[in-house]
């Protein structure tokens, strides 16, 4: 007879669930002696919460379907919330399993217990269940599976109290039949259509599984015999992109540059996103972005199924024969001199491998790293969905984990890195091929700019001290190494291609610590946000080409 563990991992395993990134207490004792019971079941343990839930994230953007996480207890859960922020806010499948107290122990409210359903909602604001008896326990597993792999992806979690798992009596239960998703309904495509045909600029806004190839090429075939305008949403999930895939611009971060690419426009289409919205607000600036006059549609919402709506939409408009504008293949060229951001985007530009995963968690330093791998090998870009720091290391545990035979690289700041640095102990113990490029700069240089924008009087040393990284030197080469990571530091172009050559010449993971200054600094600091300010008076073709300049 199985105890509840025992037949909860194998529900999970018989509904497809491969893979549980592990960060155990004493809760779960039982969860983890059933794991050599289940053969088809990967258990990867990350040392600390945070690394956990953001290497499911990861796995799941890259496997299309969830992995499991193992958290103790309300505080392991508390510490893993960041990264299954990012996973909501980009509908990302994850079966979050949170240990919990025995039933019976939680009257006397020893140490560690805590309200975790309350916390849990915060991320999983779809499906939170406390299983409240082995008998129900696999049951509840299987809901919780389809509830994370429905239309739109979700965190659903699943709180397992000891006795519940250790409990005589469980019964594995067989998976759910997953519905298949709508596309649009014909009124909705012609509806659409129309406004297409009326001649006013529209423009599709893609996310989600719209930035799929099979989506992306419908949406060209749309803007190739339509002239519609193709964009992306500021921080996609997933996108496929590179030689011979359409080129897609994505929406500003900064809410005066998406000003300018939105400027104009009469017909917004939604297709699997949002209206774009400013990510903080600002005194005296709008914080909804769409023009004052501008129509917004939705073609297909996260419920639905985009690739089959912008494919009716694409029969709609007579456009099945239209030839789709794809990317050419180009390289940037090598960088020479002394290193900076730029050039490091440069260099992966010119180095980066066919089929490669790219995780963009570069904040300020990667303002160029859009323009210079457009034309690289076709890839995916992962990027950071929720805004919540700290995601890019453990994304990159998951994508490889996901998918062992493509090399993955993540150009990581060096604030960030810090949030989530034990992701490093796991690509070592997994023996994941992973490249790491961390940009120290030693500043939170986007706070630095953020400063500078929300329009503060003064400035002093003890605010300035808050949004640097100095004082106390990081070596992000000696952190790796002491974690079983094969870790460089450069400080020029030359040496960072010879080591980004190496990284992908040889199994991973590597390290390469790139010293470089600030992307954004000094005067470029000082004239931004009236350059900002600037862009809605000047004439559309110079804001156009300033937005081009600042962030391509």
């Amino acid at each position: 007879m199985s105890n509840g563990a025992q037949a909860l991992l194998k529900t999970l395993a018989d509904a497809g669930i491969e893979v549980c990134f592990s960060n155990p207490g004493t809760s779960e004792m039982h969860f983890v002696a059933a794991l050599d019971g289940e053969p088809r079941m990967r258990a990867v343990l990350a040392l600390f919460e945070g690394v956990a839930t953001g290497a499911a994230d990861g796995y799941a953007r890259m496997a299309d379907k969830p992995a499991a996480t193992l958290l103790h207890l309300g505080c392991g859960l508390g510490n893993g919330l960041a990264n299954l922020h990012n996973a909501r806010k980009g509908n990302v499948p994850i079966v979050n399993i949170v240990g919990d107290h025995a039933t019976y122990h939680t009257q006397f409210d020893a140490q560690l217990q805590s309200d975790i359903e309350t916390v849990a909602r915060n991320v999983s604001p779809g499906f939170v269940r406390t299983s409240s008896s082995t008998e129900a326990l696999c049951r509840d597993a299987v809901e919780a599976v389809a509830a994370a792999r429905g239309l739109p992806g979700q965190v659903a979690t699943l709180i397992l109290p000891a006795d519940v798992s250790w409990g005589d009596g469980g019964q594995a239960c067989s998976p759910l039949p997953a519905p298949a998703p709508l596309a649009a309904d014909d009124a909705t495509v012609e509806a659409i259509a129309q406004a297409i045909r009326s001649g006013g600029k529209a423009a599709l806004l893609l996310g989600g599984q719209a930035l799929r190839e099979d989506a992306l090429l419908a949406a060209a075939r749309i803007a190739a015999q339509s002239g519609v305008k193709l964009l992306a949403e500021v921080f996609p999930t997933r996108m496929q992109r590179g030689a011979g895939l359409p080129a897609v611009e994505r929406i500003a971060y900064l809410a005066e540059m998406a000003g300018v690419q939105l400027a104009g426009i009469e017909h917004l289409i939604l297709v699997d996103a949002k209206a774009p919205v400013s990510f903080f607000a600002y005194p005296g600036k709008p914080s909804y972005l769409v023009p004052e006059g501008c129509a917004v549609q939705t073609l297909a919402s996260p419920e639905q199924d985009a690739r089959a709506s912008l494919e009716k939409l694409v029969l709609a408009l007579g456009a099945a024969q239209s030839q789709p504008a794809l990317s050419e293949a180009r390289r940037p060229g090598r960088p020479r001199g002394r290193l900076t951001a730029p050039k490091v985007c440069k260099a992966v530009g010119e180095l980066l491998p066919d089929n490669a995963i790219l995780i963009d968690e570069a904040i300020t330093s990667g303002l160029m790293l859009g323009m210079m791998t457009a034309g690289s090998p076709r890839h995916d870009l992962i990027t950071l969905t929720g805004g919540a720091i700290g995601q890019g290391l453990p994304n990159a545990v998951g994508a490889a984990v996901a998918c062992p035979d493509r090399p993955v690289v993540a150009l990581i700041g060096d604030g960030t890195a810090m949030y989530t640095i034990q992701s490093l102990w796991t690509m070592a113990r997994e023996k994941l091929d992973v490249t790491a490029i961390i940009f120290n700069n030693a500043s939170y240089s986007v706070l630095n700019v953020e400063l500078e924008r929300v329009g503060t009087d003064s400035v002093g040393p003890k605010a300035r001290a808050q949004l640097e990284l100095t004082g106390a030197a990081l070596n992000f080469a000696l952190l790796a190494q002491g974690m079983g990571v094969h870790a460089v530091r450069v400080n020029t172009a030359e040496d960072f291609c010879k080591a980004l050559e190496y990284a992908l010449a040889n199994p991973g993971p590597h390290l390469i610590e790139a010293l470089v200054p600030e992307a954004l600094s000094g005067a470029k600091r000082k004239v931004l946000p009236w350059l900002l300010r600037s862009l809605p008076n000047l004439p559309a073709p110079v804001a156009r080409a300033l937005k081009r300049k600042i962030a391509p």
